[in-house]
C-alpha cells in the first residue's frame, strides 16, 4: 500500500473510482482519495468521501466492490476490492456513530486535503450527509512509479 500512498500524493489524491452496474456497464467518476488505516479493522485501505445522495453510495450499499486508480504521468496503480461504508445513514459494527464528523476529516486529510474552518467543513458534510467509503485491497496492479 506504500506505492498506492505515493501515487495518491503525486496528484493531490485525484483518482478514478469504478464499479460494475447491474446492466454490466461500468460507472466511473473522479474522486479525491487516500490511504489510511480502517477505523475498525486497522488495515490499510483506500478511503474517500461521497455525498449521501450519490449513485456510487446507492450502488455500494447493494454491491460492495470497487476499483480505484491513481495516476502520475503515464504511470498508475489500481486497487480492487470490497467496500465498506461508514456515515450518518450507514453504521458499522465497532464504530461509534458520533465519531463520523472526525472520520470524514481524517479521510479528507488522508486524501491530501486541508481546511481553514473545520466547523464549517463539518456543517457542510452533515448537510450533504457525506459518507466515508473504504476500498479493502484484494488486488493491486499498476505500471511504473510516481
Amino acid at each position: 500500500m506504500e506505492d498506492v500512498r505515493a501515487f495518491a500524493a503525486a496528484d493531490q489524491g485525484l483518482a478514478v473510482v469504478s464499479f460494475g452496474r447491474a446492466d454490466r456497464s461500468v460507472h466511473s467518476s473522479l474522486v479525491n482519495a487516500g490511504v489510511m488505516a480502517h477505523p475498525v479493522t486497522g488495515e490499510d485501505v483506500v478511503a474517500l468521501v461521497v455525498r449521501g445522495n450519490s449513485v456510487k453510495l446507492r450502488h455500494w450499499r447493494r454491491t460492495p466492490g470497487a476499483t480505484i486508480v491513481f495516476r502520475a504521468g503515464w504511470s498508475w496503480v489500481g486497487v480492487e476490492g470490497a467496500t465498506s461504508i461508514i456515515g450518518p445513514d450507514d453504521r458499522l459494527d465497532g464504530f461509534d456513530p458520533s465519531a463520523v464528523p472526525r472520520l470524514l476529516r481524517d479521510v479528507f486529510i488522508a486524501a491530501g486535503g486541508s481546511h481553514e474552518d473545520w466547523d464549517k467543513y463539518d456543517r457542510v458534510m452533515t448537510a450533504e450527509r457525506r459518507t466515508a467509503v473504504f476500498v479493502h485491497p484484494s488486488r493491486i496492479s499498476g505500471v511504473g512509479t510516481p
